[in-house]
């Protein structure tokens, strides 16, 4: 069940309480330190750099395909 295997986090915010969802994701090594590296570089988590890069994609996606946008919501709005 999804719902098992989702572990979730409470991040309190100015505005609230916001449940987040961790994941797991697999990649190369190579390109987890590109990643890594970047997120050093700007002073961010991996976290956030991963979260802003889905949130550009969904945006750019939404314009290529506004038929698929009520999918590309409810994965930013996990996101958020």
């Amino acid at each position: 069940n999804f719902y098992k295997t989702i572990q979730k986090y409470v991040i309190i915010q100015n505005k609230g309480v916001y449940f987040m969802a961790r994941i797991l994701i697999s990649m190369k090594d190579t390109f987890l330190k590109s990643i890594d590296e970047m997120a050093q570089r700007e002073q961010r988590t991996r976290s956030e750099l991963v979260r802003e890069a889905l949130r550009a994609y969904l945006k750019k996606s939404r314009a290529a395909a506004p038929k698929d946008e009520k999918n590309a919501t409810l994965l930013e709005n996990l996101l958020d």
